[in-house]
């Protein structure tokens, strides 16, 4: 894959790790909606004028989108706090599958059952999660792990007075769906 191939994942990856939906970001820009979409997957061609407003917003560098990747296997994403989680990524933002470590915080205010196409699997590495599963509701501990489609309606959070820590692996469809749910 050449650089400016990479491009359009890299611009996704920073769209997204700020929450931002691609109307937002195409509407703080200035943009149409089908330009950044196209941009992101790769169908149209990366110019200055489309980049500068873009990166302008995303607050990085057009250098930080066209880097060439680092041979070090080591993942360099930051994480997002929000809604009484940090999410750490685990996996590169190209990745297909997405991979994070969830830690839910007890006492956080309780979300609202999610529904979205897309799949997830689990696995508590410590603490107590609640997980609502369509009428089911079940606590889960360390050691435990569930995987469920996610247009079973669901939910999740720290059951105690401790932190619940989770390791959840998406398809890219339930990750983008999952983590970054319209403001």
């Amino acid at each position: 894959m050449d650089e400016l191939q990479r491009l359009g994942p890299r611009l996704r990856a920073a769209r997204q790790d700020r929450g931002w939906t691609l109307d937002e970001l195409a509407g703080r820009a200035g943009m149409s909606v089908s330009t950044l979409s196209r941009l992101e997957s790769g169908k149209r061609q990366a110019s200055l004028e489309l980049l500068l407003p873009l990166t302008r917003q995303l607050g990085v560098r057009i250098d930080d989108l066209l880097e060439t990747p680092d041979p070090d296997p080591r993942v360099r994403r930051s994480a997002i706090r929000r809604d009484g989680m940090t999410i750490a990524p685990l996996t590169r933002e190209e990745s297909e599958v997405r991979a994070f470590k969830i830690t839910y915080l007890p006492g956080a205010p309780e979300r609202e059952l999610q529904v979205h196409e897309g799949h997830e699997w689990l696995y508590v590495l410590s603490g107590r999660l609640q997980l609502a599963l369509g009428e089911q509701e079940m606590v889960l501990t360390r050691g435990e792990a569930a995987e469920f489609d996610t247009t079973t309606p669901h939910r999740m959070r720290a059951v105690g007075s401790r932190p619940a820590e989770v390791v959840s692996i998406f398809n890219s469809v339930g990750e983008r769906l999952h983590l970054h749910s319209p403001e």
